[in-house]
């Protein structure tokens, strides 16, 4: 698995976002609003900026993104076997239309734009969609494109629904700068440019824009409203808090989990934005990051959360670093270039050999890793605490060179990177961890962050150490 760099973190400077929401299909959250008075059923445009996660298949297959179910149709935008797709099915009879493209990378924003404007007398003209600026060809679906001044469900007075769509199938993943303009069809370059000097797609400012009588721009800056958009017509939300709020944009993209690692015998679960792993009850195996560490100094917080319905009866978990995906029923630690931290005892699993480390830790209990890999080494922490090498966890204030286990330079590793790691290794009990790369799933009590000022952390960031984004990434490696 190579390096990720997200398309558009080679971009420099130029507008930058703030914040996303982070969207989960299992906790069923969705934005909803019932327009006032209907509008231009003919010709709309939706853009958004969205990094995907897994669904209910766990791969992320098929995902509602805008819909209005009701007035006698449902009309919808979504990812349907990872295509984007424009789907509209009236008394039965089904039109829609989908890229040729999949959509299935969870580690990088995609800039999605569905155009539709069915006064074209050509066909082809009257759905359009745009993938990071680029113009997609289309497959026909059922009937495929409308037929000319075909009026949708969209924008009628039936109840509009972000990210999810009354039979379900809500979206998982995270999403920025979302845009819907009703009564004028736009291209991609309304809502973002190619940058100069990379050549990557990037987001521009849309404020300016004019968004028509049921049209509406969400930044989800706000917290306490994450449907607030910047015109008046608000949507409310469900099933979505303060914490649903992150960090994790399309001008700073942050590390996840990849559900695309997924090798327990059934299948892990991703939530939370592929920031919670539930495991399978049965299969050893390991889940790797999005973002492979090539150099430089970086920090992370995990969380054990809980076992398969109460205390922990087995107590096989391991955190750490590796340079490839697991084979099947393969504990983390036991491969070359791999570094483990074992739950039940605090020992650490180097390259297939244990020995002595820290000491066991609980549900709860947030374990952080230091990995530097300037100087080639690991260290890991409980609650603040760092391992001191022999059996115990020691000073709350970070020491290099103290508890510091050596790792192979990434240079000479199978892919040349190293990538945050979590294995389960019993057989018998699920697991849930959750991971904070900068922009937590859950409630923390103290705010810290890096030398960068990135970050949302439990415990201090030992000094030289970053959080793992695009930014960092690129300053590093530039």
């Amino acid at each position: 698995m190579p390096i990720i760099i997200p398309a558009n973190s080679a971009a420099s400077g130029g507008y930058e976002v703030a914040n996303s929401v982070r969207l989960d299909f299992a906790s069923s959250t969705r934005f909803e609003r019932t327009p006032s008075s209907a509008s231009n059923r003919r010709t709309w445009t939706f853009s958004s900026w969205l990094k995907k996660a897994a669904d209910e298949n766990s791969n992320g297959d098929f995902q509602q993104l805008f819909s209005c179910p009701g007035a006698g149709g449902a009309e919808r935008i979504m990812f349907e076997a990872n295509k984007l797709t424009w789907d509209f099915d009236i008394a039965g009879v089904d039109y829609s239309v989908a890229t040729v493209a999949v959509q299935r990378d969870p580690s990088a924003f995609y800039h999605i734009v569905v155009t539709k404007d069915t006064t074209q007398g050509t066909e082809a003209n009257r759905v359009k969609m745009y993938i990071n600026g680029v113009q997609q060809t289309l497959a026909e679906i059922q009937l495929g494109f409308p037929d000319q001044n075909a009026e949708g469900s969209i924008n009628t007075t039936a109840e509009h629904q972000i990210w999810a769509q009354q039979d379900g199938a809500e979206m998982s993943g995270y999403a920025c700068e979302t845009c819907f303009v009703d009564g004028t069809a736009l291209a991609a370059d309304s809502f973002g440019e190619f940058d100069e000097d990379s050549g990557v797609w990037k987001p521009i400012d849309v404020s300016a824009l004019t968004l028509g009588t049921n049209g509406y721009f969400l930044n989800y800056q706000d917290s306490s409203a994450l449907g607030n958009s910047s015109n008046s017509n608000n949507y409310t939300t469900a099933n979505l808090t303060a914490i649903d709020q992150s960090t994790d944009t399309c001008t700073l993209n942050g590390c996840t989990m990849n559900p695309l690692s997924n090798y327990w015998t059934n299948g892990a679960q991703f939530f939370k934005g592929n920031l919670e792993i539930n495991t399978n009850t049965s299969g050893k195996a390991w889940n790797m990051s999005t973002i492979g560490l090539p150099s430089g100094k970086w920090y992370m917080e995990g969380k054990y959360t809980a076992t398969g319905g109460g205390a922990p009866s087995d107590n096989w978990n391991r955190f750490g670093i590796v340079d490839r995906e697991p084979t099947s029923n393969s504990d983390l630690g036991a491969s070359a270039n791999a570094y483990a931290l074992t739950q039940y005892d605090g020992s650490k699993y180097v390259s297939g050999t244990n020995s002595t480390y820290a000491a066991a830790w609980a549900i709860g209990d947030v374990i952080a890793m230091a990995i530097d890999l300037d100087n080639n080494k690991i260290y890991w922490s409980k609650n603040g605490a760092w391992g001191n090498g022999s059996g115990a966890w020691g000073s709350t204030t970070f020491n290099a060179g103290t508890g510091a286990v050596t790792v192979v330079d990434p240079t000479l590793t199978l892919n040349g990177y190293y990538f945050v790691a979590m294995g389960d290794a019993g057989v018998n009990v699920k697991k849930t961890w959750q991971f904070n790369f900068g922009s937590p799933p859950y409630a923390i009590s103290s705010g810290n962050q890096d030398g960068n000022d990135y970050g949302n952390f439990e415990y201090a960031v030992p000094s030289g150490f970053l959080t793992i984004n695009s930014a960092n990434l690129s300053e590093e490696l530039s």
